[in-house]
């Protein structure tokens, strides 16, 4: 076994709903105290009962001191990316750059248009997701005025904020969107339930790993990092995975023992925790933050 590079990356994924704001902003307290890395929320505004994403973020980054805001994953359709630039520049510069740009070209189309967002094909959405990518750098880390005339996006002399771009994640699945991530992006997330030993990643990793070589960029630049859902139980469980192969949870042990392994033998970068089943959710954050994440860490640093 041999020590990873970077520093692993954990974190939580709360609800969204407008009605659970205090558990919300409890659980953000929680794992800022508890030396959590990532606080990651979903970006629905076609949906009238969740909070919007950044609004979110930027109070939870006010609230705290250590944790990074991520959304997981910004819905690129409905943020125009000049001012999706504004917004990441913006709130790395108020947190002192406690920000990463998740990002995805657009998963539920349906609902998106009722936005009265113009309906983009599967390519047509994933171009427009690379070009976002290099206009919110350009528009990042100062430097004279950018014009960008794009197939999506276009700006005409705007001046880039004094900030570094934040590190950019992509939800990419289809093979054209990998391949993005491969040539422009500084991590991936395979999307929900998506593990190390998943068919998704097995068939998918290797497109990223190519693309990243043919821009002369090295694989290993890019990190992965999971959204795992699963339960955190008191005692052990029979079994950790489902017939069908998927991450279902186990005792806290069983947990440490599994993301170890990914770390040190598949190179997993982060993972980020979503509560499976009824369990409150400052009491499964605490099970997370308190005897997972330490273990993992413990166990990494001494292998």
């Amino acid at each position: 076994m041999t020590m990873p590079e970077r520093k692993t990356l954990f974190g939580f994924g709360p609800g969204t709903a407008v009605g659970e704001v205090s558990e919300i902003l409890r659980c953000a307290a929680r794992a800022d105290r508890d030396g959590l890395d990532l606080f990651t929320i979903s970006d629905h505004p076609y949906y009238g009962g969740r909070l919007d994403a950044y609004a979110t973020l930027g109070f939870v980054l006010g609230r705290t001191s250590a944790l990074t805001g991520v959304a997981n994953v910004t819905n690129l359709p409905s943020r125009p990316a000049p001012m999706l630039a504004r917004t990441v520049t913006s709130l790395s510069a108020l947190s002192g750059g406690r920000v990463v740009l998740g990002l995805g070209a657009g998963g539920y189309w349906d609902e998106i248009v009722r936005l009265g967002v113009p309906r983009l094909g599967p390519a047509a959405a994933v171009r427009a997701m690379e070009e976002a990518v290099i206009l919110v750098r350009a528009l990042s880390g100062g430097g004279g005025p950018v014009t960008f005339d794009g197939e999506f996006h276009q700006v005409s002399g705007i001046d880039p904020a004094p900030v570094p771009a934040p590190p950019i994640w992509l939800g990419s699945v289809g093979p054209k969107s990998l391949a993005v991530t491969g040539r422009l992006a500084d991590g991936w997330i395979p999307g929900r339930a998506a593990d190390w030993l998943s068919s998704r990643y097995r068939e998918s990793r290797p497109a990223i790993d190519d693309a990243a070589a043919a821009a002369g960029r090295d694989p290993a630049e890019i990190a992965t990092i999971y959204n795992l859902p699963g339960r955190i139980t008191p005692s052990p469980l029979p079994a950790t995975r489902d017939r069908a192969g998927r991450w279902v949870g186990g005792s806290a042990g069983q947990w440490a023992e599994e993301l170890t392994a990914a770390v040190l033998e598949h190179g997993a970068s982060g993972f980020v925790y979503f509560v499976a089943d009824d369990t409150p959710s400052e009491v499964a954050l605490g099970r997370w933050a308190q005897e997972v994440v330490p273990a993992v860490r413990e166990a990494v640093a001494g292998a």
